[in-house]
């Protein structure tokens, strides 16, 4: 069974909101005989509209209450859960809403792996070093990582989010992009309610629904979250013990294997076919190492199977990655997420920080600019992979080496305001 990604960051951003007004608009049953009726004002539309969600709402959490009761959940949870819950408009504007720009993986790594950040890892796994060192002898998982996964998701507890699970995940439920998945979470955080683990009140984290220091959705708090503290409750919202146990359980379950770094950064060869740049690909070390791949240090891990990445295209840094990356990555399926947390956890064992430069004069492609040039692209023949959605993952990556193959550039499928530019300057609409 496909385990779930724990963190939704790629899809799914941490906000709050306040909830929906209802307040009722009351008109006049005179009017003089000659005066032209008038259109309600956008104030008295928008209350309009108000009521209606809010009467939808209610209705579809009366139908969802008898769902979860079919489904084990008892009378005083549901109370507990629903006899206040509240509908919140924000929460479906964001789920919504795709940003028009990305920040390159360089600027998030700015911020995820700071100088600040480095520090306060270091403090706080002083602080916790006894809770994280019994998590990493238990689940083999170095504290490092553990860690630097907390100081990625909630900036070490102290950006976990305040939301209400509950009112979150009904409002995704009722009307978000993914109904199914956030009904399937809703049920979950009721079985956390019964179980006891914490209350609605206490229950709080992401307007997506992720919970806690490190941010559980709930059906992999039922999975994964351990009571390490003994105390009867499993608690990632007030336990670092339970926090770094859970984690390094859910870390273990993915596959982590003990005494395995998670990569190395390397350099390239100049003729590196960069079509081989891409997760999917996998070979052994030996076998990289053969087509003239180098570490930049003096570790050469050995990996059965092996990647190289290029998160930047050919001029930023590249990294050969193992196992324990793709684990990360079952955290968060982003690059750049398990390079921070790879990156941040070597930085606070007190290894040092990226040796190549990145291309920070590249400025990045809004989504409108990546719909363009995935147009273009399919209209040249060099596909990618479908319609222009604006997201740049490994077929319109495909599609941008073989144009470049085509202008006799490097290919390294990285997108670009020159790559957009040649593009427009083949005349092809």
């Amino acid at each position: 069974m496909k385990r779930p990604i724990l963190s939704l960051a790629l899809g799914l951003c941490l906000a709050g909101c306040q909830g929906m007004a209802t307040t009722d608009t009351v008109a006049s049953s005179t009017q003089v005989d000659s005066a032209p009726a008038q259109a309600p004002s956008a104030d008295a539309k928008a209350s309009d509209d108000a009521q209606v969600s809010s009467r939808d709402f209610a209705a579809w959490v009366e139908d969802y209450r008898e769902h979860a009761a079919a489904e084990g959940i008892d009378a005083v949870t549901l109370a507990a859960a629903f006899d206040d819950v509240s509908f919140q408009p924000r929460i479906v504007e964001l789920d919504r809403s795709q940003p028009e720009f990305s920040r390159p993986v360089w600027a998030y790594l700015d911020t995820a792996v700071s100088d600040q950040r480095v520090r306060q890892g270091r403090a706080k796994l002083d602080a916790h070093r006894d809770a994280a060192m019994r998590a990493e002898d238990r689940y083999t998982v170095p504290a490092e990582i553990l860690t630097a996964i907390w100081g990625v998701e909630s900036n070490y507890g102290s950006h976990f989010g305040s939301f209400s699970t509950i009112d979150a995940l009904a409002t995704l439920g009722f009307e978000g992009r993914r109904q199914d998945f956030a009904r399937r979470e809703l049920l979950a955080a009721l079985k956390i309610l019964q179980i006891g683990d914490i209350d609605r009140e206490h229950m709080r984290g992401s307007w997506a629904g992720a919970m806690g220091h490190t941010q559980f959705l709930p059906s992999s708090f039922l999975s994964y979250a351990v009571d390490a503290d003994g105390d009867g409750r499993r608690d990632i919202w007030g336990s670092v013990d339970d926090v770094m146990a859970s984690t390094a359980y859910y870390l273990q379950d993915a596959g982590w294997q003990a005494g395995e770094p998670w990569g190395v950064e390397v350099t390239l060869p100049d003729d590196f076919d960069y079509a081989q740049s891409e997760l999917s690909v996998r070979r052994s070390s030996d076998a990289w190492h053969s087509q003239g791949v180098r570490a930049r240090g003096d570790m050469w891990p050995s990996f059965d199977e092996a990647s190289v990445i290029a998160p930047a295209g050919a001029r930023g840094p590249a990294f050969m990655v193992g196992p324990n990356f793709r684990v990360i990555m079952r955290y968060n399926a982003s690059t750049s997420y398990a390079l921070a947390v790879a990156m941040l956890a070597e930085r606070i064992a007190g290894e040092s920080s990226i040796q190549g430069e990145w291309p920070r004069d590249l400025e990045p492609l809004s989504r409108t600019q990546v719909k363009e040039m995935q147009r273009r692209l399919n209209a040249l023949g060099f596909s990618t992979g479908g319609a222009p959605d604006g997201i740049v993952g490994p077929n319109t990556r495909r599609g941008l080496r073989e144009f470049q193959r085509s202008q006799d550039m490097t290919p390294d499928g990285f997108p670009t305001h020159a790559l957009l530019e040649r593009l427009r300057d083949t005349g092809k609409p």
